[in-house]
């Protein structure tokens, strides 16, 4: 918690990327191991080739590939990211559908991104970007369009609490429906 006025104002300038924008991370601590295999890994090997410097190639060699994976493949994902923080929804709406087609030409790695993204997302990129292009749609005032790409996240994941919960805030103002 912050003292001050100015301690609020100087630490959202400097240290923190404020966004009014709600953003959803869930992670799942099953795919959590095999990224704690893959440092272990690396460092076994990075000691075994350099004992001196083991300890610090290692890591390295796994965050090198860990953001480098992430920064190639999920690039569109990110940037869709970056637009709905900045409240650009329209613009975000093409880098998402961009990343949902992504991984829809590659859904191995969707499946497999806790070792290929290295990720510990309990939800899929196909997922998000179908919920985030709902979210983006909610928020420029087009709850039809919203509600599709809602009921599209449902269709290909059932049990997608991001599309329940939207569906249901966007039926909250028509009792007639349900999520």
């Amino acid at each position: 918690m912050w003292d001050t006025v100015n301690d609020i104002a100087f630490n959202k300038r400097f240290f923190f990327m404020t966004s009014k924008t709600p953003i959803v991370r869930q992670s799942s601590f099953t795919l959590v191991i095999p990224q704690l295999v893959a440092i272990a890994v690396a460092i076994f090997v990075a000691v075994r080739l350099s004992p001196t410097y083991g300890f610090i190639y290692g890591p390295a060699v796994y965050l090198l590939y860990s953001f480098g994976s992430r920064f190639v493949l999920a690039r569109e994902h990110r940037a869709g990211v970056a637009l709905a923080k900045r409240q650009k929804f329209d613009e975000a709406i093409p880098k998402f559908q961009k990343s949902l087609d992504f991984f829809d030409r590659f859904p191995w790695i969707d499946r497999f991104r806790s070792i290929i993204l290295m990720s510990a997302s309990a939800f899929s990129y196909r997922e998000m970007a179908l919920a985030n292009i709902g979210f983006a749609y909610s928020q420029i005032g087009m709850g039809a369009e919203a509600r599709v790409y809602y009921e599209k996240c449902l269709e290909r994941f059932p049990n997608s609490s991001l599309a329940t919960a939207a569906l249901r805030m966007l039926n909250s103002n028509d009792p007639g429906k349900t999520a």
